[in-house]
């Protein structure tokens, strides 16, 4: 699972509003030109942003594995047809190519998640964003950044409760509807212990914050996070 793990990397050294900023117009960036070489270019661009945080891409993918699996089926899906030749090939290849895009993003998110703390992300988006609306985006990105690993592990563990009672002779059916059911439960239990552990600890929507400052090595990223969000300005 994707998480940030202290290190001294490149990436661990920039300022998170530099690197926010380079996600930004890299989402921008990608999907402003569907072709080949375009996609081509971001994908290396991402490569070279997990080399920075000493990801492996490997690993980067296996974490990913779900999510590229349902954006594989896009190009399945396009591709079918309703009679013969049954499945076409170029709406399949057109589909590729623009569920391709995402790939870049995700790549760049997972440097930016293992290199970057929850703190400094909330404090990040309150700086660039003044006020209630900044306070409300960070916490709400502080919470889902925490919360999601663990709701993915209570999904794990309802599924490997389900296959310890023998749940794998059951119906397809039977056990999706069992896993759904449990996690949310699960899910909405853990919601009420959150709301109650935040009144209890006085939640503050302003905390005093860790201070950020930019670096000489930050410019040169602010740089390329602009030049990546107007690059659609620019024929290719």
């Amino acid at each position: 699972m994707l998480s940030y793990r202290p290190g001294t990397t490149f990436a661990h050294r920039l300022d998170p509003r530099s690197k926010l900023l380079v996600q930004f117009g890299l989402a921008i960036a990608a999907v402003a030109h569907p072709t080949l070489p375009w996609l081509l270019g971001t994908l290396a661009f991402a490569l070279g942003t997990l080399a920075a945080a000493r990801l492996s891409p490997l690993a980067v993918l296996h974490s990913y594995r779900v999510v590229l699996a349902v954006l594989a089926l896009a190009p399945f899906v396009a591709g079918v047809a309703l009679g013969p030749p049954w499945f076409r090939i170029d709406p399949a290849l057109r589909s590729a190519l623009h569920v391709g895009r995402v790939l870049p993003v995700l790549l760049v998110s997972a440097a930016y998640l293992t290199s970057t703390p929850v703190r400094d992300t909330r404090a990040a988006v309150q700086r660039l964003i003044p006020g209630k609306p900044g306070q409300i985006l960070g916490i709400g990105m502080a919470l889902v950044v925490r919360l999601f690993p663990l709701v993915l592990a209570d999904v794990r563990e309802v599924r490997d409760a389900i296959h310890a009672r023998g749940g794998e002779a059951r119906p397809l059916r039977d056990r999706v509807r069992l896993l759904a059911v449990r996690s949310l439960e699960r899910t909405l239990d853990r919601s009420d212990r959150l709301s109650v552990a935040l009144r209890a600890r006085c939640f503050a929507w302003n905390p005093t914050l860790p201070p950020l400052t930019f670096d000489r090595r930050d410019y040169p990223v602010l740089a390329l996070g602009i030049a990546l969000a107007v690059s659609p300005l620019v024929p290719v």
